[in-house]
């Protein structure tokens, strides 16, 4: 796996711990939840433009985005208990489809 998309990977998990703390935190109303927020949030955004020097904001954004979106859906249910319906879970099953059409057929996609 090229360097690039290993910065990608980790800014996908650094805005899924800031979303997920962002939970935590009761709108902001508990101290350490809320550093972690913005903390995690501030690093995703700092790894997600060293992966702009290499790949498209199209690409990238659309990667991260949705990324984040099926790990923080994962984490909503087995965390905090919250339950998606079946139009939910085929809509993030498009957005992976999504992910894998990039990845495995787009040029563009590929540093």
């Amino acid at each position: 796996m090229p360097k690039t998309y290993l910065i990608l990977l980790a800014a996908v998990a650094t805005e899924t711990i800031g979303t997920t703390a962002l939970q935590a935190s009761q709108q902001f109303s508990r101290l350490l939840p809320s550093l972690l927020a913005i903390a995690g949030y501030g690093c995703s955004f700092w790894l997600l433009s060293l992966t702009l020097k290499i790949l498209p904001v199209g690409v990238v954004y659309a990667l991260w985005s949705g990324l984040g979106i099926i790990l923080i859906a994962l984490i909503g249910f087995v965390v905090f208990g919250q339950k998606l319906d079946l139009a939910a879970v085929l809509g993030m099953g498009l957005i992976l489809a999504g992910i894998l059409v990039i990845n495995l057929f787009s040029h563009t996609g590929h540093s």
